[in-house]
């Protein structure tokens, strides 16, 4: 799209930036939370080298503790971007992030170093909180589809590329040299917002802070059988997703032996994603939200049952793994998406602060469900493929209650 053709509709809202800039501001300030989450895969041994961390296991912390920061981050950035608007929480969750990878560069300490993660991933709740806040300001119906498709393509493909850029600021210098890019593409993405992104939410749109306002509107999330039964489900699927992130360099090194080469591996599994959010984006107005995910989340059950009886047998080579892995990944693409999209259907004007507690609820069920299969590691993937079938077991039951035994099938209005 040129800047012509875009401005022939283009927001008011986000002026003085044309539609391509502010798609391409909205996916930068995205971008944020899985770049500083999967940047880090390749330098867990050199953290643990440098802090004599001996337990492998131990080294998760270095994610699972930016994922709690993100987690608990977004139950509070929501409301207070619905009282002070978007662009003081936004730059001031942006800033919390910088000023955190300097603390990171300079950790004398593993515990000052995961303090540091927990900071970082409280500022970037901020940024995936209030970016998608800003294209439901700006747009609505298929102008902010489009607004959100067009960046999260450029979003999904964060986590695919992001550890072999790791790996390349390690052949150049040590590990705090990622935390050094980390900050650098954090003061660019802020000084960009500072300078060209203004506030979309007018004052006569701000809600009220009062605890009781507050509290209501969490009250009505977690009361609504589709909303909280697809935060659940979501949460499992998540944590599935969370655990291959936690274990992917022990897995890719320690046990395929994969070396320097284990990021294109996950990049290669990475990219399952990238295919099925293009191809939800293309289907999913002619089949529905139901039709895909459910479909979806019966493949992920699926292959992690193949995986978890191959593992068993004692047949799961480094191709068959990628494969399955790759699977999982696409079927998670399909499905999670529209999972969200399913939970905040019945939620209308209050969005805002349900949006902000079901990606609470979400994340802090990924990181309990993925910290629980990443810690039972064992240098073998039996335990990984248990919990990637149990969770995904959890997920369907939950969806089957959800929708009374009725998969696949589209309802009139919200279940209630």
């Amino acid at each position: 799209m040129s800047d012509v053709n875009a401005d022939d509709w283009v927001s008011s809202g986000h002026r003085p930036m044309g539609f391509p800039e502010f798609v391409i501001v909205i996916a930068s300030i995205m971008a944020l939370n899985p770049l500083a989450m999967d940047m880090m895969l390749p330098a867990l041994p050199n953290i643990g080298a440098a802090f004599n961390i001996p337990n492998a296991n131990h080294l998760q912390l270095v994610l699972s503790t930016f994922l709690i920061g993100f987690g608990a981050g977004q139950f509070v950035m929501g409301p207070l971007s619905d009282r002070f608007g978007r662009r003081p929480v936004l730059l001031g969750g942006m800033a919390v992030y910088a000023v955190a990878s300097v603390l990171a560069i300079a950790a004398p300490s593993f515990e000052t170093l995961l303090l540091a993660r927990a900071l970082q991933g409280f500022g970037t709740s901020a940024t995936r909180v209030i970016a998608t806040s800003i294209v439901r300001d700006c747009y609505v119906g298929r102008r902010m589809a489009s607004v959100m498709s067009l960046a999260m393509m450029i979003f999904i493909a964060v986590p695919v590329v992001a550890p072999s850029f790791g790996q390349a600021v390690l052949l150049v210098t040590a590990w705090r040299g990622i935390f050094v890019v980390l900050m650098l593409y954090g003061l660019f993405a802020l000084a960009w917002s500072v300078l060209r992104l203004p506030e979309t939410l007018p004052e006569s749109e701000r809600r009220s802070l009062a605890p009781a306002d507050v509290l209501a509107a969490y009250w009505q999330t977690v009361t609504n059988r589709q909303t909280i039964g697809y935060a659940l489900a979501a949460g499992c699927v998540i944590g599935a997703l969370f655990a291959y992130v936690f274990a992917a360099q022990q897995v890719f090194v320690g046990i395929y032996h994969l070396g320097h080469y284990f990021p294109l591996a996950f990049a290669a599994i990475a990219a399952g994603t990238a295919v099925a959010g293009f191809l939800n984006a293309k289907f999913v107005g002619t089949l529905g939200m139901r039709v895909i995910s459910h479909g979806a989340l019966s493949l992920y059950t699926a292959v992690a049952g193949v995986m978890l009886l191959t593992e068993i047998l004692g047949i799961l080579p480094l191709p068959l793994f990628m494969v399955l892995s790759a699977l999982m990944m696409f079927s998670f693409g399909m499905m999670v998406a529209n999972f969200t999209a399913l939970a905040m259907e019945p939620q209308g004007h209050i969005a805002g602060t349900a949006s902000s507690l079901y990606g609470s609820i979400t994340t802090l069920i990924g990181i309990v469900v993925g910290m629980a299969i990443g810690q039972s590691f064992d240098g073998t993937l039996l335990p990984f493929s248990v919990g990637f079938f149990l969770s995904t077991l959890a997920a369907l039951a939950i969806v089957l209650v959800v929708e009374k035994g009725r998969l696949f099938k589209p309802h009139h209005r919200p279940i209630g």
